[in-house]
């Protein structure tokens, strides 16, 4: 080696001062997009040491221009997501039903990603505001891509797709002023729903403790419309496609929901990711509710018409597979932003429905792609590829055509193969999608069937099936969102329409505004009283088990490591996970000298990152922290959002300062901390009187 000469891979210093590293492989040095080999990525081409960029410097160029191009356009609705990859497996074969090889072939795992997400906010949105959340998921099945497209709720604001574009001009930012950002409680919303008695049931939903979920692994899924199965004999099946999480339902208090929107705007998206990422696989039940056509027909409502559900109770769902999502996305961009769901993405075996809102779905989706993704070709785009089976086809060219096909065979039929070159694909017509042979009848109309007309039964059925505790935060939830309508006439036509929901729901919201209750709106079609569905409720159905759920110990000089140790070990030990925060981030020595390290610190973690706490303090300890107001906040707002407290006797000065009360969630843990486990599974329902007004 030369005298001086560096070794490959040895860093260099530049002209500026900058440390280079030198590549030593053609595998590991830096290039253009066009493979070129960068010499300098620190410096542009100039004229002389202070003179002007020259245009001529093509690294510069392409790396602006392509960071200048770095974002797409963020989706209209559902721009706020956070995605997995996963598997599909079939435990129960519905081969009588349909000839979808994804739902006949038992034991099979097909790989799937599923992204979640809300509707109203933008993609700098904050996880937790109250909103309906979007549920996709894309099999990437041996028979073409399928997408099932849905939300956490099982039904929609509006009937007919051709109202979508009103729906979210509505609940999106308000035109002239540019917000409010991801909230639906402002006065164009509400205009929106005081004229559209069709959305009262998605709005009970929606001021349900369901538009605030605790997290994307604690949601029902729901494939909202309505589809088909088609057998091999071609007889139709009508379908309902439900996902239930085995952590069970679970929803943060509205107040908390707010408050962690400041301490963590990426609440969810953090939460799916660490669960992931530390193999705690989050997993959902797949069920099906199927009727035949004289069944739908006996309903007392129309199963075409999305604004309805049809109770378990009535018809119950049959589980038929799980999902499991094990792998984090590698590049958000690539695969979260990128993923284009489409409802036309169907397999043979699944067919449509009539429903007027699916059938404008199957034209806007694809439609908003070709937007988002600038081309025809998005399909080729990694996320999008169909996997378990190759796709060809005659179409070619376009934009960012990623392919290359061989061969001149680029139409059919084509009798090429009769000179021995490649023809091409061809139809299958024994294997290949086939739609449902329906019969028409009737004129071309602009009507809604009279079978739509009933805006209010389910609405009701909907608030009479919930728990008292749930009614409650309902009624609260339409309170301010109504608080924050300037137009009294809009507030008026709510509280009339809410009265052929429920009498009492429309005199809490009117007594919760303080204002008279006015006369009932016309129905336009008499509500009836259906019978209570239990399955719609959340509170009393949380598991048995810490599982998914996280414990926060606030510990600090001096505190005993022989109880926090008991604590963890009870939490862990029944599923859930321990974070320990303390008042600096370097930890804090406990009795007996060993420093215990901290997972955050105090200021930075507060309570409502968490579902239960305890206080692990010292004499010493607690008097330090009754003078930091993080630590007063700490237990007052466990204590506000119904959570499980343990804590030490010497820890009591604090929770007298924040106002904590004796109850059974509040937990000495010198006694038994196992004790602290079954309030902790759980929120302290009895204890929400003693901390808020409802309505």
């Amino acid at each position: 080696m030369a005298k001086n000469a560096k070794p490959a891979g040895a860093p260099t210093i530049g002209n500026a001062g900058e440390v280079h590293q030198t590549a030593s492989t053609p595998e590991t040095r830096l290039t253009t997009n066009h493979g070129t080999p960068i010499s300098d990525n620190q410096n542009s081409l100039k004229a002389g040491p202070r003179g002007s960029t020259l245009l001529e410097d093509f690294i510069l160029r392409e790396k602006i221009q392509h960071f200048d191009h770095e974002r797409i356009p963020e989706r209209i609705v559902h721009a706020r997501g956070s995605a997995a990859h996963g598997f599909f497996e079939l435990t129960d074969s519905l081969s009588d039903f349909t000839t979808a090889k994804i739902l006949t072939e038992v034991g099979k795992k097909t790989e799937l990603f599923t992204r979640f997400s809300t509707v109203a906010g933008g993609a700098g949105s904050v996880d937790t505001s109250r909103d309906v959340r979007g549920f996709a998921v894309k099999f990437y099945t041996t028979e073409g891509n399928w997408d099932l497209v849905g939300n956490n709720i099982p039904v929609f604001f509006i009937q007919d797709a051709i109202k979508f574009p009103d729906l979210i001009h509505s609940v999106k930012m308000e035109a002239d002023k540019g917000y409010p950002q991801a909230a639906s409680a402002h006065d164009t919303f509400w205009v929106f729903i005081g004229l559209m008695p069709e959305s009262m049931h998605m709005v009970m939903w929606a001021m349900s403790d369901r538009g605030i979920p605790r997290s994307l692994r604690m949601m029902e899924g729901f494939g909202v419309n309505t589809f088909r199965l088609i057998n091999a004999e071609g007889e139709a099946t009508l379908v309902k496609f439900h996902w239930r999480p085995k952590l069970g339902t679970q929803s943060t208090c509205w107040d908390e929901a707010v408050k962690i929107a400041g301490a963590d705007p990426d609440y969810h998206r953090r939460d799916l990711y660490e669960a992931i990422d530390q193999g705690d696989f989050p997993e959902w039940e797949f069920g099906v509710q199927l009727f035949t056509q004289e069944q739908a027909d006996a309903l007392p409502f129309d199963i075409l018409d999305a604004t309805k559900l049809v109770p378990e109770e009535d018809y119950p769902i049959r589980v038929i597979g799980r999902m499991v999502l094990d792998r984090n996305p590698d590049n958000f961009f690539a695969e979260t932003e990128q993923v284009a769901f489409l409802p036309t993405n169907i397999v043979p075996g699944i067919d449509f429905s009539e429903d007027p809102l699916l059938q404008g779905r199957l034209f806007s989706y694809q439609d908003t792609q070709l937007s988002r993704l600038g081309t025809v070709n998005f399909h080729q785009i990694p996320i999008n590829q169909a996997k378990g089976c190759p796709f060809q086809n005659f179409q070619r060219d376009g934009h960012m055509q990623m392919a290359v096909p061989k061969g001149r065979a680029n139409y059919e039929p084509n009798s090429l193969f009769e000179a021995g070159e490649d023809g091409g694909p061809r139809e299958d017509p024994k294997g290949g999608f086939r739609t449902a042979p329906i019969p028409f009848e009737g004129e071309k109309v602009r009507l809604r069937a009279e079978s739509f007309a009933d805006h209010y039964s389910q609405a009701r059925l909907f608030f009479r099936s919930q728990t008292e505790i749930e009614q409650a935060h309902l009624a609260s939830a339409i309170v301010f969102e109504l608080s924050k309508v300037s137009l009294a006439h809009v507030r008026e036509r709510v509280l009339a329409n809410l009265q052929n929901v429920d009498e009492t729901l429309a005199k809490r919201v009117a007594d919760g505004l303080n204002l008279p209750l006015p006369k009932a709106s016309d129905p336009g079609v008499a509500p009836i009283d259906l019978d209570a569905s239990p399955a719609l409720r959340i509170v009393g159905k949380y598991p048995d088990t810490l599982k998914g759920r996280k414990v926060a110990i606030l510990v600090a000089d001096g505190s005993d490591g022989a109880v926090v140790d008991a604590v963890k070990a009870a939490v862990e030990g029944d599923g859930g996970s321990v974070f320990i925060v303390a008042p600096k981030i370097g930890g804090a020595k406990l009795k007996g000298g060993k420093t215990l390290a901290a997972d955050g610190q105090l200021v930075g973690s507060p309570s409502v990152l968490f579902d239960a706490i305890a206080i692990v303090l010292s004499d010493d300890g607690c008097a330090q922290l009754l003078k930091e107001g993080a630590a007063v906040d700490f237990a007052k707002d466990a204590f506000g959002h119904l959570k499980a407290i343990g804590h030490t006797p010497e820890a009591q000065p604090l929770l007298d300062k924040a106002g904590v009360e004796p109850d059974a969630g509040v937990i000495d843990l010198s006694k038994a901390p196992e004790a602290f486990l079954a309030p902790a599974r759980t929120r302290q329902w009895d204890r929400e009187p003693k901390v808020r007004m409802l309505a």
